[in-house]
């Protein structure tokens, strides 16, 4: 069976858009109408005029979606692909850290769950974490659940205290990231320019020459011959198509598995069988829409 045939038919048929992030297999990406990071993907989500989306992700990613769009059918191919991130910060551990510190705002991660969202005051993505949290009048912020995202905001807004919570969240692929992988990739691409995505420890970020999200990387990562690239390694597929003489190195080993899950046969199963739905209790989407749509504002 041609899958990629097939999948574009039945999207067609089906009045679906494809949307996959860019951590996503190759061949998935390059079957997706969209293609992007946490923050691209949320807003044309809110904005696809089909009746069907497709969440080519984590679960976190289609939970969101399902959010900002209510009255549209949200499906993912593959319900297991969770996020441990994510699964760090629960809504307790909100209620918690609200109640230590009255009147500090709590900044979400968007790679945390819905509940998790319905307790908070505003998300963020990594490309828009800081402007968000400047956006805030309060000096003192929580925010969850990477803590090396928020080691990151606070270096770049010193007027704010930034709290993490949890103080030792992370995302286990970006935590393989050693200051020692920085310096083997330099003496081994002597000519390349090194960036890291804030989910890295404060110290490979500090190794590197620059830090930015995937969006940043996809927008930004022309604008030199040669690039090591510290994240996950399915940024290498965008990267590649959309700089062809550009060199990029990427470490083989960083793999997110739940990110690798989805093949081509489960979207075929799920735009032809319209499996699995995805589903989000009204009360807990309705305060979650609400700090999404803030943070959508924010970065307008």
């Amino acid at each position: 069976m041609n899958y990629e045939q097939q999948i574009r038919k039945l999207a067609a048929e089906k009045n679906a858009v494809i949307l996959a992030h860019n951590y996503q297999p190759p061949e998935i990406q390059d079957v997706a109408d969209i293609c992007g990071d946490s923050l691209e993907l949320a807003r044309l989500a809110k904005e696809a005029k089909e009746s069907t989306l497709v969440l080519c992700g984590v679960y976190f990613m289609a939970e969101t979606a399902k959010i900002l769009s209510p009255e549209k059918t949200v499906l993912i191919p593959r319900p297991d692909a969770g996020c441990p991130l994510a699964d760090q910060l629960t809504p307790d551990a909100v209620r918690q850290a609200k109640a230590a510190y009255p009147g500090s705002p709590f900044v979400v991660y968007v790679n945390s769950n819905a509940a998790t969202k319905a307790e908070c005051d505003i998300t963020c993505t990594s490309a828009n974490a800081a402007t968000v949290a400047a956006s805030l009048p309060q000096k003192k912020i929580l925010f969850g659940p990477d803590a090396n995202l928020a080691g990151w905001v606070q270096r770049q807004l010193p007027d704010k205290e930034i709290v993490p919570v949890p103080a030792d969240g992370g995302c286990p692929t970006h935590h393989n990231f050693t200051v020692r992988d920085v310096g083997a990739a330099r003496r081994e691409y002597p000519n390349a320019t090194v960036i890291c995505h804030p989910e890295c420890s404060a110290e490979v970020q500090q190794a590197c020459d620059l830090v930015g999200s995937t969006g940043y990387m996809v927008r930004n990562c022309g604008s030199a011959d040669e690039w090591v690239i510290l994240t996950e390694e399915g940024i290498a597929h965008p990267l590649r198509k959309r700089y062809p003489d550009t060199v990029f190195h990427v470490m083989d080993s960083a793999v997110c598995p739940n990110m690798k899950l989805i093949a081509l046969p489960d979207l075929f199963v799920t735009l032809r069988d319209g499996v699995y739905p995805v589903q989000v209790a009204d009360p807990i989407a309705s305060r979650a829409r609400a700090a999404i749509e803030r943070m959508i504002e924010v970065s307008k």
